[in-house]
């Protein structure tokens, strides 16, 4: 880390980038990353391309997140969180490439290595836990406001300390946390404890597209645009259906189909452009399947886009149930 702490020292104007379609994680490092450089006197932008989730609006600093860039060559550093790839940032991903030092945090074990610096961990439980370690080296004070953005981060990436990525330094870290003033319980009625009505609805449909391979082995579910705008649901709504397909008994590898926009005009069943998700009980690595489509993950949670149909796509999908 020390490379990478002098030249954020040294830095002047630093831009501060995390994923789109931003989950906990990707929200909670970069108001923590954004807030302790701000505090160290750098002129600091947080960018997202994406709107913050209503969910964690209550993060202090979040209102400082901007979604537009207007001249990166404003910028001598920049610090890219959570992205496997660069691409991952968005539309902004190869103009942000072109500032003189970038400097690539993430725990994905399929990253690219991208920029000039790179803190690349998949042990971490979170990209927010290598940002607690690097704000720690750098002897910056954790105040409450970066403390519950960590936290959140934490707590969201490993599913409420659910998930296989759980370790003990997330135990350790969020009890410190706990310690300078975060309080759990807000945070998780803040995160989980409120669900409008039109995610309700949405889940329901969800549910009711649930395909099992033969070998019952795999288990698909799909959300539509028409889905969500029969439910005026968004993005965010999303966040967590999978795991209802992966519960299901003796399914090994859950997929959520994401249809992200559509080029069929009033064409039913035409081309569209798709996110899938994909969830491992961890006797298969979805991160390999990913990246034979070009994407990119964990062994145990991973995902890629594709340009396809529906059917199409589905098919695909059943045709892993097969290997396994």
């Amino acid at each position: 880390m020390g490379p990478i702490i002098q030249k954020l020292r040294k830095s002047k104007s630093v831009l501060v980038a995390s994923h789109a379609n931003p989950d906990g994680d990707a929200i909670g490092s970069l108001i923590a990353m954004g807030l302790t450089l701000s505090g160290l006197g750098k002129g600091t932008t947080l960018y997202n391309e994406s709107p913050i989730p209503v969910v964690y609006r209550f993060l202090s600093g979040v209102k400082r997140v901007v979604r537009r860039l207007d001249d990166l060559e404003l910028y001598d550093t920049a610090v890219v969180l959570d992205c496997g790839d660069v691409q991952r940032i968005g539309d902004a991903g190869p103009g942000i490439e072109t500032i003189p030092v970038v400097i690539n945090i993430d725990h994905h074990v399929t990253n690219t290595h991208f920029g000039h610096f790179q803190i690349i961990d998949p042990e971490a439980c979170a990209t927010s836990e290598i940002v607690y370690r690097l704000i720690t080296a750098m002897g910056f004070p954790i105040d409450l406001d970066i403390a519950t953005a960590l936290y959140t981060g934490i707590l969201t990436d490993t599913g409420s300390f659910r998930f296989s990525n759980t370790n003990k330094a997330s135990f350790e870290i969020c009890e410190k946390l706990v310690l300078l003033g975060v309080d759990p319980y807000r945070i998780a009625q803040r995160v989980y404890g409120t669900y409008s009505l039109g995610r309700i609805k949405l889940l329901n449909l969800a549910l009711d597209s649930i395909e099992i391979s033969k070998n019952g082995k795999l288990s698909m579910m799909a959300v539509t645009l028409n889905m969500m705008k029969e439910t005026n649901t968004r993005p965010e709504d999303i966040d967590g259906l999978i795991n209802y397909a992966k519960g299901i008994e003796d399914v090994k590898v859950a997929a959520l189909i994401q249809e992200l926009n559509s080029n069929r005009g009033d064409k039913s069943g035409g081309p569209a452009h798709y996110h899938i998700s994909l969830r491992s009980n961890g006797t298969v690595d979805v991160a390999a399947i990913a990246a034979e489509f070009g994407g990119g993950g964990h062994s145990r949670a991973a995902g890629f886009s594709i340009e396809s149909t529906l059917s199409e796509i589905k098919s695909k999908i059943i045709k892993l149930a097969e290997t396994m």
